[in-house]
């Protein structure tokens, strides 16, 4: 399986997303910078985190409307795999690829620990090596995680089970509306979420509770 890395300016976890694919799918993934107009064939496009162009405006808004971006879009809508981690998720949101958007953290001060996770639905492709209510380890480290969507649009992810992971245990670090970690688009492809799960995939980070999302979403043996 196939994976690639978009680049961008104040992006500082893609050296981290890059050792996690490579760990894990056994090759290095193709790296994408924000000025590129094609993404290569692969089968897994992450955007991961950092603070690109500095969360000026609103975190995302400008990486959303870089060149690449309509790339992945484009990808995306053929149904390759697309990924988006922390500030990877707001830009996928800023993108319009998912629903809903990322506010200031309810405590108004950036939050950097870790948290648990409930797996909210295990049958997608990037949460099947999961169980449905298994609780697991993740480190955030974000300003602007608070993940909010009209009722509308928040029942429908709900009655839709695009609700993949939810803050568990009392954890939520942000004040996102039904505790949302993270979530996938209609067609089960994109997924967007805020914690980290490439710093918990080997003994080294203190455990490997994050290393199934890659292994599902790449296809690789448990």
């Amino acid at each position: 399986m196939k994976s690639a890395v978009i680049l961008l300016p104040g992006l500082n976890r893609d050296r981290d997303m890059i050792a996690a694919l490579t760990k894990i799918g056994g090759k290095p993934p193709v790296t994408v910078w924000q000025t590129d107009t094609e993404i290569p064939d692969v089968d897994l496009i992450v955007i991961p985190g950092g603070f690109s162009y500095g969360d000026y405006l609103r975190c995302g808004a400008i990486a959303a409307r870089m060149p690449v971006m309509r790339a992945v879009a484009e990808k995306a809508a053929k149904g390759v795999a697309v990924m988006g981690v922390c500030n990877g998720f707001q830009i996928v949101v800023e993108a319009g690829l998912l629903p809903g958007a990322l506010m200031r953290n309810a405590s108004l001060k950036f939050v950097c620990r870790e948290v648990k996770l409930e797996v909210a639905n295990a049958d997608t492709r990037f949460t099947s090596r999961y169980e449905k209510g298994q609780v697991i380890r993740s480190p955030v480290a974000h300003h602007d995680g608070n993940y909010f969507a009209d009722a509308e649009t928040l029942a429908r992810l709900e009655g839709e089970g695009r609700i993949v992971f939810r803050y568990a245990e009392g954890t939520n670090p942000n004040g996102s509306l039904n505790d949302i970690a993270g979530i996938v688009n209609d067609k089960g492809n994109v997924l967007g979420m805020m914690p980290h799960p490439e710093n918990l995939i080997e003994d080294a980070h203190g455990g490997l509770d994050g290393r199934a999302i890659f292994e599902a979403a790449l296809g690789r043996a448990a």
